[in-house]
């Protein structure tokens, strides 16, 4: 009983290491998970103080936990004997899936990631590349929003820089929950944007039973009253203009919302524009080819990092210009409905799409492009600037988000003009600004962004408008 037995160095070492395992799995992880955790707690609570609208429970919660709360829904059950039956599968096998969809769908919030280094990330990136303006709007009717109702920013979706201007200029309010498509489940960015809350969606798969999975979280996510982002299009828009919504997303949240249930859903328009698209050739490419699928290059996103890098360490790096934002009037779902009796989803999202048109911004880049590509030969620069200014004091008449260097058209269309010759759009000859052959895809990208202004101006009835120095200058964040 008290012999000695004898035993090999390497299974000695390896009895070692799984009772130091079986300690720590049972005895000191769990206590670690639980320091950190209250911490965690304590942090979101002083968090929540000053934010507009809190971080909710359901955000909060563990990831597995949530995967399992959305698999067992009785929904979410139903829809996998459907599927096992229409597929000829066991019922195990089909559960097995809808577990699958929910762990690709689910995100895992971390409050420390989010406003911790993405934060810093997104307001570094904003600043960085652009000079950002945050057009006026109604700070009173944004905070008397019933603090109960679950929020949802609907943007255009202009860039990918979309997400990270958004989560910067709303980080005063809430934490946002985006819904992402398949560009971002790359390496290592998958992990990055799970952690910041955001829900990876599969904008083209048909399968009933994922979109019952996709559907019950965005249900029970707006339910529990997580604020929420979502970008009706469904994809980048490929010609500049502002698209007609998909309603994919609108309607799993109209099909479950219950007036009697207390909680109103609010949708808050957001209106983006830029001086510069980042991936703009991109889309172009995808336009012309017809092909929507465009992939992730991750070589040539460190490659175009690293040239911004290596300008700025020379002292040669200029911003991109402008980038605008602006928020429309906020429409409440309860309200919509009860003032459209019947109405479908299809209404509700030309509503939204209406009012994200009408608060896209005017930048300088967008003015000029919209100036020449509606010419019908080339124009001096006082004609760009004279067609300039007779559009802008239409659409300051009209109420529209005007953003000009200190209030000045002729200051805005030199520096439209300029950005646009650095990148080789436009150039000017004897007769004077022309777009340069081959480039008048890019030219009509950046005049479509605020074509349905023109348009919509041009309309009016002709009556004294105001100067455009008269305009108050856009906040600068």
């Amino acid at each position: 009983m008290l012999g000695t037995v004898e035993l090999p160095i390497w299974l000695f070492v390896l009895i070692v290491a799984f009772a130091a395992v079986t300690f720590a799995s049972h005895f000191l992880f769990p206590s670690v998970r639980w320091f950190f955790r209250r911490r965690m707690e304590r942090a979101v609570a002083e968090l929540n103080k000053r934010l507009e609208r809190p971080i909710q429970p359901f955000k909060l919660m563990r990831r597995q936990d949530m995967i399992v709360r959305l698999i067992y829904d009785p929904q979410v059950m139903e829809a996998v004997v459907e599927h096992a039956h229409e597929q000829g599968v066991p019922e195990s096998v089909a559960f097995q899936t809808a577990r699958r969809y929910a762990r690709e769908i689910v995100p895992s919030f971390s409050a420390a990631t989010y406003f911790g280094p993405a934060l810093r990330l997104a307001r570094g990136l904003s600043r960085g590349l652009y000079e950002v303006r945050l057009g006026h709007y109604d700070e009173a009717v944004l905070r008397d929003i019933d603090r109960r109702a679950a929020v949802v920013f609907v943007m255009n979706h202009r860039s990918n820089m979309d997400y990270v201007l958004v989560t910067y200029l709303a980080a005063d309010r809430s934490a946002l929950s985006y819904a992402v498509g398949e560009w971002a489940r790359v390496w290592p960015l998958q992990s990055l944007i799970r952690a910041m809350g955001a829900y990876f969606i599969r904008r083209r798969y048909r399968s009933p039973l994922y979109r019952r999975v996709l559907a019950r979280y965005v249900q029970m996510a707006t339910h529990e009253g997580v604020t929420q982002a979502i970008f009706p299009e469904g994809g980048l828009s490929l010609d500049g203009r502002v698209g007609a919504a998909k309603k994919g997303l609108l309607h799993y949240i109209v099909s479950d919302f219950d007036p009697a249930d207390g909680r109103d859903v609010v949708f808050i328009p957001v209106a983006l524009n830029y001086d510069r698209v980042l991936e703009d050739r991109v889309l172009l490419e995808a336009a012309a080819s017809g092909e929507r699928r465009f992939r992730a290059r991750l070589t040539e996103a460190a490659g175009f990092l690293w040239r911004i890098i290596w300008q700025r360490l020379r002292g040669r790096f200029r911003r991109f210009g402008y980038a605008g934002v602006s928020f429309g009037a906020p429409l409440s779902l309860e309200g919509f409905l009860r003032d459209n009796p019947g109405a479908r989803t299809d209404a509700l999202a030309a509503a939204l799409m209406g009012r994200i048109r009408a608060a896209v911004p005017v930048l300088p880049v967008p003015l000029v492009a919209a100036a020449l590509h509606r010419a019908e030969g080339p124009l001096q620069t006082e004609a760009v600037i004279a067609r300039a200014e007779t559009w802008v004091a239409e659409f300051l008449r009209a109420g529209c988000q005007v953003h000009l260097p200190d209030g000045s058209v002729e200051a805005a269309v030199r520096e439209g003009l300029e950005a646009l010759a650095i990148r080789r759009i436009v150039g000017e000859g004897a007769g004077g600004w022309r777009v340069v052959p081959g480039e008048e895809p890019a030219l009509a990208f950046y005049a479509a962004s605020i074509a349905h202004l023109v348009d919509a101006v041009a309309a009016l009835p002709t009556a004294e408008a105001p100067s455009p120095t008269e305009m108050r200058p856009a906040a600068e964040v």
